[in-house]
């Protein structure tokens, strides 16, 4: 491959067809920042715009989890009037724990009518977290897609207007930025997204409708690696972007939301809320918080978003897929691309001595799975990081050693 040439990622290959019992990735409307319009003054006329609209879309302990979290109840307790549950004291303790370390994130953008040839200003509301104590904040790509100005609210309501916008993931929905020149902000504390169950309790923290700050809802997991294509509007004409390993949900995620935590009831970020189904009700989906600690990591150390990746393109196993492909195994991911080489010439795999129809079955002992594929486990780490990998060739199992490269968009 050229060297100017757009490398190929980890990422799942587009089979030709879908087998007959898998139905497909669904769509799913991406949950952007509540917008509205404010009138511009432009050539000495006030411009009206009516209605509102969807808008475009020091460190602490992070990556091993931080503090332990929120001490947890484990009796019930009665006032007299209402017998409250131990889960629901639990999430009451998330919620105060938690609050003070999500942000409301303001976006401002210039747009132009297209019938009156008019400037309008398109404001917008999503929401973030605090992810260091000196100001770095992580939120939804879509949030801040755009914008001409972020401006960062804190939960007691003080403002930080101009925010820098570091960069965004090149490959998932996120995106970084920078409150300047503070100190002792509350960092939020992250969990890990490997290990969790179906069935478990969350609570998701957001700024639902770009109006009511810091609302708490509630929920359980319903499903993780889940697939799907998400976009602005639901439909097949919006601009549209594949996310994979994402955790599925119950809890409600509403307009303005996106961006916020979704936590355990430990009070650790286990997800990022981002989308829900266009067409159903209590279907939420979430960013693993896996997915993003190597991007974190490395924007905190040097200040830019830098993705690592290996160089290889993968179609994940399921039962559908080791009967196409005759694999001799349940799990991992299968190397194989119908679009040129599944192995990046040069690249961090091809030095590794990855090959084709090799199945990656384990990334530094985590394993290949429903959870987390192998661009999920890939993203926990930096550029020039080196991983184990646990492959599967031939029906032996060898072990290889990668030192990741940094992806290039």
């Amino acid at each position: 491959m050229e060297p100017d040439k757009k490398p190929t990622i980890d990422e799942h290959t587009q089979l030709k067809h879908e087998p007959t019992d898998t139905p497909g990735h669904p769509r799913v409307v991406l949950k952007p920042r509540q917008a509205k319009r404010r009138p511009l003054v432009a050539a000495g006329l006030i411009a009206l715009a009516a209605g509102a609209g969807f808008g475009g879309a020091a460190v602490q302990d992070i990556v091993s989890g931080g503090a332990s979290g929120v001490t947890i109840l484990s009796s019930s307790a009665q006032d007299g009037n209402t017998v409250v549950t131990p889960d629901e004291e639990s999430i009451s303790a998330v919620a105060k724990a938690v609050s003070p370390s999500v942000v409301s994130v303001l976006t401002s953008t210039s747009q132009t009518s297209r019938f009156f040839d008019e400037q309008y200003e398109q404001q917008g509301a999503g929401t973030g977290m605090i992810v260091s104590s000196d100001g770095y904040i992580m939120t939804n790509k879509h949030v801040i897609d755009g914008a001409d100005s972020v401006t960062v609210v804190l939960t007691d309501g003080k403002r930080y207007e101009d925010v820098e916008v570091l960069g965004s993931d090149p490959l998932n929905d996120v995106a970084f930025l920078r409150i300047k020149d503070v100190t002792g902000l509350p960092a939020i504390t992250f969990g890990d997204s490997k290990t969790l169950r179906i069935g478990q309790s969350v609570v998701a923290i957001g700024n639902a409708l770009g109006q009511y700050q810091n609302s708490v809802t509630s929920g359980i997991i319903s499903g993780t690696g889940r697939p799907v294509i998400a976009s602005s509007d639901g439909t097949t004409t919006g601009e549209a972007e594949s996310l994979t390993d994402l955790i599925q949900t119950d809890a409600a995620i509403n307009s303005g939301n996106s961006g916020g935590p979704l936590l355990n009831l430990k009070g650790q970020v286990i997800g990022i809320n981002t989308a829900i189904a266009a067409d159903a009700q209590s279907i939420g989906f979430a960013i693993p918080i896996g997915a993003t600690k190597g991007l974190l990591a490395h924007v905190i150390k040097t200040g830019k978003v830098e993705r690592a990746y290996l160089g290889v393109q993968y179609i994940s196993i399921t039962s559908a897929v080791k009967e196409e492909y005759d694999l001799a195994v349940s799990r991992g991911d299968y190397i194989t691309s119908e679009r040129g080489s599944s192995v990046q010439a040069g690249g961090p795999a091809d030095k590794a001595g990855i090959k084709d129809k090799d199945i990656i079955v384990a990334v530094n002992g985590s394993n290949v799975g429903e959870v987390a594929s192998v661009s999920s486990l890939i993203s926990e780490y930096e550029p020039g990081d080196t991983v184990d990998l646990t492959v599967l060739r031939d029906g032996k199992e060898i072990k290889l050693t990668a030192k990741l490269g940094t992806y290039q968009d």
